[in-house]
């Protein structure tokens, strides 16, 4: 029996889900939305899990949809039915993998090797923190195969970086580098070849210490407060982050500082 195209694992309160197709430079099949879509959900309704790493196996990240796949008859698909509605699937479900539907409340760090391709790199602007090896590869293909990034790049690309790169990325179509990703914003870390999911995990490790109150609810202000006028944003802050200041973790966190010990952080 093959391996599943999507494997996940826990560490503490760290999940990480991994593209597993090596082989086809981990492209985006039916399997692979499905297993994705089952992941972000348990992600979210586990109170364990504080924060996930979306990485790929085989030293890419995701070279986008499996188009051969994709383009053909996929009736005699066993993964087809959970996209059909007639036979009691999710019409939205490939929305749902793709992060287009609605974003996690809990972090998701992005370790990226390789190539992260067209809906590999749509779904890496669903992600929060991203970490990218030195000779990593980006670029939305879609204008050069006469098709359109549906996994929400043309809405979310712009508000990513400068308006003037997104167009170059969507309309020109071509790859660029990790260094140029980093100098318009678009990753926040660069790191040698194959130590982009070390320092995904080190990252993680120190999201899943915080107090995951706050970090959801900062999380959540921000994204709240992006399209709003300032004076808006600032109330919205208000309502979200000061039930945050009474909350037992906040006064867990208090405590430990003023006793010079970790902080045991319990959700509260």
């Amino acid at each position: 029996m093959s391996e599943p195209a999507l494997l996940t694992s826990r560490d503490g309160h760290v999940m990480t889900v991994t593209f597993n197709r090596p082989a086809a430079k981990n492209a985006l099949n039916l399997e692979t939305l499905a297993r994705l879509a089952d992941a972000w959900a348990e992600i979210e309704e586990d109170s364990e899990i504080r924060v996930a790493i979306l990485t790929g196996n085989g030293g890419v990240f995701s070279a986008g949809a499996d188009l051969k796949e994709m383009h053909g008859d996929q009736t005699a698909n066993p993964w087809h039915d959970r996209f059909n509605k007639d036979k009691g699937g999710d019409p939205e479900l490939h929305w749902k993998a793709f992060l287009r539907s609605k974003l996690l409340k809990k972090p998701l760090v992005a370790a990226v090797e390789g190539v992260a391709y067209a809906g590999g790199m749509e779904i890496l602007q669903g992600t929060d923190i991203r970490v990218a090896g030195a000779s990593a590869k980006f670029g939305l293909t879609e204008a050069k195969r006469g098709l359109f990034p549906l996994g929400g790049s043309t809405v979310r690309l712009r508000r990513q970086v400068p308006y003037t790169k997104a167009l170059e990325i969507l309309l020109l179509g071509e790859p660029f580098g990790a260094q140029e990703a980093l100098d318009m914003g678009l990753i926040g870390r660069v790191v040698p070849d194959g130590e982009a999911l070390n320092e995904a995990r080190r990252l993680a490790g120190i999201l899943a210490d915080n107090g995951p109150l706050a970090v959801q609810a900062i999380l959540k202000s921000v994204r709240a407060g992006a399209d709003l006028p300032e004076e808006q944003a600032l109330a919205k802050e208000l309502e979200i982050g000061w039930p945050i200041i009474g909350s037992k973790d906040a006064r867990e966190g208090s405590m430990a500082f003023a006793q010079k010990r970790k902080a045991n952080f319990t959700g509260e």
